[in-house]
């Protein structure tokens, strides 16, 4: 599952649990990354200074502060992050799949799914959108983070499934139950 930022990607991964999948969230994986991994936090002290790791790890704000300015940096910390998140969601996957009673589905949300060439990993994609001052609304980074994705109306076309989260939970989740329904047939 993939989308913009503010379109509901967090709402809909929790309906697909609701609805009886495995999910995974790759910011969740980030933020463990950036909490927990002293390899990572080592090499963002050597390349930002040591101001950026504190005791409860990265210091995600002035991490975002110094990449979402710089591509050139911006890339460093996407070559540093992206595979580790790649690794943690095969494990995931592959742990789910290893267990003596394995969920009917797996959903794994990838903000960055397209850009990064990895939709080639699953078996199909949903990109949950919402119109752009919904989407405003609703986030709370205010940089130019999202200029860098895959315009929505390719990841539409792309997608396997597509929903414009602009309504209310209730109509989210009757979307996710469709496409439950429909993957798991």
């Amino acid at each position: 599952m993939t989308g913009p930022i503010g379109a509901g990607k967090s709402a809909a991964l929790d309906a697909f649990a609701r609805h009886g999948a495995a999910t995974i969230s790759s910011d969740e994986a980030v933020h463990r990354l950036l909490r927990d991994d002293p390899d990572v936090l080592r090499a963002l002290a050597e390349r930002f200074g040591p101001d950026v790791v504190g005791s409860d790890g990265a210091d995600r704000a002035k991490i975002a502060e110094i990449v979402f300015n710089d591509p050139e940096q911006l890339a460093w910390l996407e070559e540093l992050l992206h595979p580790r998140v790649v690794q943690a969601n095969l494990d995931w996957r592959a742990d789910q799949e290893s267990r003596s009673e394995r969920p009917l589905l797996t959903v794994t949300e990838v903000p960055l799914l397209y850009e990064t060439g990895g939709e080639r990993r699953f078996d199909a994609v949903v990109v949950i959108t919402a119109p752009e001052a919904v989407r405003r609304e609703r986030r709370r980074v205010t940089d130019a983070r999202e200029q860098r994705l895959l315009p929505e109306a390719e990841k539409i076309a792309r997608a396997d499934y597509a929903y414009v989260n602009d309504g209310t939970l209730a109509e989210l989740d009757a979307f996710v139950a469709d496409v439950v329904g429909k993957l798991t047939a």
